[in-house]
C-alpha cells in the first residue's frame, strides 16, 4: 500500500479496510466518469488513481490468499475498470455498437470475477457475487449516462445507491474472509 501504517489498519479492522477500498473504487470511478464527460484536464491523474484500486485490493488479498491469487484478482479488477472506461468513452462518442460490445465484455468480466471469488472462498457464493456485480454495473452505467446527458440530480441520486451497494459488497467480502480465516 502507499501509506505508512496502512498494513496495521488491515490487522486492526479488516471490515473498515474493505469498506474504504470499495468506497475508493466507486469514488474514483465517479471521478473518471465526470472527468471524461466534462473533458477535464485531470483525466490522466484520475485514471492513474482509479487504476491503483485493484493493486490496493490485491495487497489485502495477498495476506490471505498469496501472491498468485492476489495477482489474478488484480488482473480481473483492472479489466473491470478498463472495460468501464471503454464503455464510457463509447457512450460519450455516441457509438451504440461499441457500447453494446463493451457492455457484453463488462458483464462477462463480472461473471469471471464472481466465479473466481467463489472458487477461492467457500463462504462466497458465485450467484451472490454475480448479483452484486451486475447491480454495480447497472447503476454505474446509469450514473455515467445521466452525467453524459447533463441529468446531474439523477446522477447524484444514483451515486448514493451505488455507495450503499458498494458497502454491501465490502461487508460481504469481509464476512467471507473472516469466516474462512477467523480474521
Amino acid at each position: 500500500m502507499h501509506r505508512q501504517g496502512y498494513e496495521n489498519n488491515i490487522d486492526n479492522d479488516l471490515q473498515d479496510t474493505f469498506r474504504k477500498l470499495w468506497e475508493q473504487h466507486i469514488l474514483w470511478t465517479r471521478s473518471f466518469i465526470i472527468s471524461t464527460a466534462e473533458g477535464l484536464k485531470d483525466l490522466d491523474v484520475v485514471t492513474k488513481r482509479l487504476l491503483r484500486n485493484p493493486e490496493d485490493f490485491a495487497n489485502v488479498f495477498k495476506r490471505f490468499y498469496g501472491e498468485q491469487v492476489a495477482d489474478e484478482f488484480k488482473r480481473l479488477f483492472e479489466q473491470h475498470l478498463l472495460i468501464a472506461a471503454d464503455l464510457v468513452n463509447s457512450a460519450k462518442a455516441g457509438n451504440r455498437r461499441e457500447v453494446e460490445e463493451n457492455r457484453a465484455k463488462w458483464y462477462a468480466n463480472a461473471d469471471n470475477i464472481a466465479v473466481f471469488l467463489s472458487r477461492i472462498n467457500p463462504n462466497w457464493s458465485r450467484r451472490e457475487w454475480q448479483d452484486m456485480l451486475y447491480s454495480h454495473l447497472r447503476m454505474t452505467e446509469m450514473e455515467a449516462v445521466r452525467r453524459l446527458n447533463g441529468q446531474y440530480a439523477d446522477d447524484v441520486s444514483i451515486y448514493d445507491d451505488i455507495e450503499d451497494q458498494a458497502l454491501k459488497m465490502a461487508d460481504y467480502m469481509y464476512r467471507g474472509i473472516s469466516r474462512q480465516f477467523g480474521a
